[in-house]
Parts: C-alpha cells; structure tokens; sequence
C-alpha cells in the first residue's frame, strides 16, 4: 500500500547538510525497513520528508515485512496523475476504510462509488453562494461579534494568558453545529468545561488515527475483538459521538426526510459526524498556523492591516471576497502547513506513474520562504492587485478532482473573516507562541502545539 504526501517538500537554508546514504533507511531481507518504520512511526511526516528530499523523482519505495509502501511529493504523481487522469484507479480502497469505519461509518469521508456519489450531490447544494453569504453574516458575523472578540478583548484588558488554537477550534465547532444541524453547543469560553460530544470526538479521532501507525494492523483488530486497551476507550468515545449525532438526527428528522430519498440506505449518522470533522480542525488548524507565521514574518502583517483599515468593522459578504492580502496570507499558511497533508488511494489495476514507477493492482499509494505574495499579481506601484489561485492540482490543499472540498469556499470566508477581526484589535497575537509541533495523523490531520500559550496585547496606536 502506499500514502500520498501532498505537499512537496524541498530543502531550506537552514537544513543540516547530509547525503542521501544517512537519510534513506536500510531495508534488509524479510522485513525491509520495518523496524525504522516503527522507531518512526509517531512522526511520519517529519521522518519522510528528508528521505523524499533525497531521491530524484521525490518518490520513495517504503518495504515493509510483507507489504510494499509507495510515499511520492511528487505532484506529476499525486494529485495530477492519480485525481485526475486515473481518478477511477485510485479509490479509497478496502485497507483504509475498515480503520475508520467506526468513527466515519459509510460517510463521504470513508465511501467509494455510488454511496460516495449521492453523498457529494447531496452535499454540494449546501454550498451555494445564497447559503455561503448566510453563514458569514449570520452565524460567524454572530459567533465572532458576541463571544469571541469578547473573550480575546477580556484577555487583553486582564493581561492574561489563552490558549488560542483551543478557542479557535471551540469557535469553529459551534459554527459548524449551528449551520448544518441547528445546534448551538453555547461552549465558547475558556471557563466552560470542554463538551463532552467535543472532548469524546478528540479521543475518537485520536484512537482511531493510531490505528494507521501500527506497525502490524493485527494488534488493533485483536484489541478491537477483545474490547481492551485503546479500542476500548474507541469504542466508548465512538458510543458518546454517535449519541450525540443521534440526537441531532431525531430534532431534524423530519426536515432531513424531505431531501433525502426513503429507499437510500445511507447511515444519516455518518453524515452528521462527517460533517463535523470537515470543518473543525481543518478551519481551527490553519487560523491558529496563519497567527504564528505573521508573528514570525511581520512584514507580511502589514499590507493584511491597511487591507482590514479599508473595510468595515463588520464587513459584508462582498468585503470579505475582496480581502485579496488575506485570503494570499492563508494560502501561504496552508502552502507550508496543510491541514490534511497525507492521503492515502487503492490502485484497481496496474499503473504506471508519471516518474517511472510501476504500481501493481491493490497497492497503495501514499516545498521554504513565507511570501503570501506569490499568490497576487498587479501593479505594486498603485496598490491594485488581484488574487491569483493556483491549479488545484498543483496545490491541493482542499483537495482535486473530483472529490475537492465541497467547504473549500466556506471555509476561506470564514478564516478570513476571523482574521480581519482578531488583527484589526490585536497586536502581537502569537508573541508567546512556541515552536514546538506533534502532529496526529488522522484523515483529517490535526496540528498541536502542545507548550503554546498565547498573550494578547490590545492595539495601541495601530490604527491611529
């Protein structure tokens, strides 16, 4: 099987010099490189990055007792090749969805197919431009004005310390329940206990990423069919989720009745829990990135602040959509930080990547300067520019193809919105930001910092 890293990585100024012999991991007879693999198993993506570094085509041929692991930041391979030339060959497959079967059931997430297909259609008439100005100007225009910004200006006027990326993921949660199930789980505040729905999804996704670094997947099913160890704490988190989604699912029953047809025999469960995990982490992750890297480029911070100084304290929909510096800034963040760096195919039939490599029937296949800048074009000299977006294929960080993030366009309004509040009051946001990264690899990636904590100044003469 093989993982695809979407990002491609190539070497800084500040990387240590080496030589490919030191990088790439010895493989031996029988078990090839299986015992690097699980010293490393932990931090894959740091591990791997440096090795695909080192070889020419950016692919990396990853053996493994008796399996065989393709990793590519090759973007001719992945996403060019595999999510659009060959998007039929390459579907989720049956080796990745039983891992997440039990958290994501048959949602779109974790489905090939016609269940996948019906799924999409449903889903892509959520996202219209009707119900795209709705969510700004009501529910993150709301959740923003009313308790965020209350949260943060109380901070600053006490000089205490917040943990920001914990209040960004509260906030984006409480979004995600109000607009798509009608929910307000009325937790955004650091005094308020995390919820327990919220607090159980975490341990789900968690457990459930471990799974994926297992060195044999045997030890989990074990576990699994015994009701021990971590897949017993799974199967409670999992039991907690999914009661809350029920609950949702009978409040809405009727309404969802209407839209969907009675001979479809689609789990509405997993919808709702599909739902949450689209938005949550994969908004909160890239806000709390896009701080920190304008905290360490502060010339990038400047033309966001004259662009927000231009728009109104509460900028309507059309603003929002002009705010080219910080819409460029966020691409940037998520060019260096993507929210969901690794996917992972099932190839149908044989298959010949665009570097050369052969990919049998059932194997898997699995960028340093910030210049938020690369994504405008104009006339410096008149202050006109204009956002440039990239090929999807290219830059895949909502994904390509045919399945590319049906929220992609949601979820930039609202990032961008919540920067142009939180920068148009604050200064300094991610002074006491530490630079010390674990990440989880999950489907959706979550990025933590665990010995971050945030002070946050108020504005003094920045806007003067």
């Amino acid at each position: 099987f093989f993982f695809i890293h979407i990002t491609k990585n190539t070497k800084t100024k500040e990387s240590p010099p080496s030589t490919a012999s030191n990088i790439i991991p010895k493989s031996y007879p029988l078990v090839g490189s299986f015992f690097a693999a699980l010293a490393n198993r932990h931090r894959f993506i740091p591990w791997m990055t440096p090795i695909l570094q080192n070889t020419p085509s950016a692919t990396f041929v990853l053996k493994r007792l008796n399996s065989v692991q393709f990793v590519t930041a090759n973007p001719d391979n992945f996403p060019a090749h595999a999510q659009k030339t060959q998007f039929h060959n390459y579907p989720k497959g049956i080796d990745f969805q039983p891992i997440l079967f039990d958290l994501l059931g048959d949602g779109i997430f974790n489905s090939d197919g016609d269940k996948w297909k019906f799924q999409r259609q449903v889903s892509s008439h959520e996202f219209n431009t009707k119900s795209l100005r709705k969510f700004v100007e009501t529910v993150v225009e709301t959740e923003l004005s009313d308790r965020l910004i209350h949260i943060l200006s109380a901070a600053a006027a006490d000089k205490t310390v917040l943990d920001l990326q914990d209040m960004l993921q509260r906030f984006a949660f409480v979004n995600i329940c109000k607009t798509a199930f009608g929910y307000d789980p009325e937790y955004l505040s650091p005094s308020l206990p995390q919820a327990e729905f919220a607090r159980s999804f975490d341990d789900a996704v968690q457990t459930s990423a471990e799974r994926f670094r297992e060195p044999l997947r045997i030890f989990w099913k074990i576990q699994r069919l015994l009701n021990i160890g971590s897949q017993k704490r799974l199967q409670v988190a999992i039991c907690q989720v999914r009661e809350f989604a029920e609950s949702i699912i009978i409040e809405k029953k009727k309404e969802l009745k209407s839209k969907i047809s009675p001979d479809e025999s689609m789990d509405l469960l997993d919808i709702v829990i599909s739902f949450t995990l689209a938005d949550r982490d994969t908004t909160s992750a890239p806000l709390t990135w896009i701080f920190w890297l304008l905290f360490r480029n502060p010339e990038a911070e400047t033309p966001i602040l004259k662009e927000i100084r231009e728009k109104s304290d509460a900028p309507v929909f059309e603003d929002i959509k002009d705010m080219v510096f910080t819409h460029a800034s966020l691409c940037e963040s998520m060019r260096f930080y993507p929210p969901v760096p690794l996917d992972g195919k099932l190839a149908k039939k044989d298959d010949v990547w665009p570097d050369g490599k052969v990919i049998k029937k059932e194997t898997r296949n699995d960028w340093a300067e910030y210049k938020p800048r690369r994504w405008l074009k104009g006339d410096g000299d008149h202050d006109k520019w204009t956002f440039v977006g990239r090929d999807p294929y290219t830059y895949p960080v909502f994904h390509a193809g045919a399945r590319i993030c049906l929220g992609k366009e949601m979820a930039s309004l609202q990032m961008k919105r919540v920067v142009a509040a939180v920068l148009r009051r604050f200064k300094d946001v991610s002074s006491r930001m530490r630079n010390v990264i674990r990440i989880f690899q999950v489907a959706v990636i979550r990025v933590y910092l665990p010995m971050r904590k945030i002070y946050i100044g108020p504005v003094t003469d920045m806007f003067c």
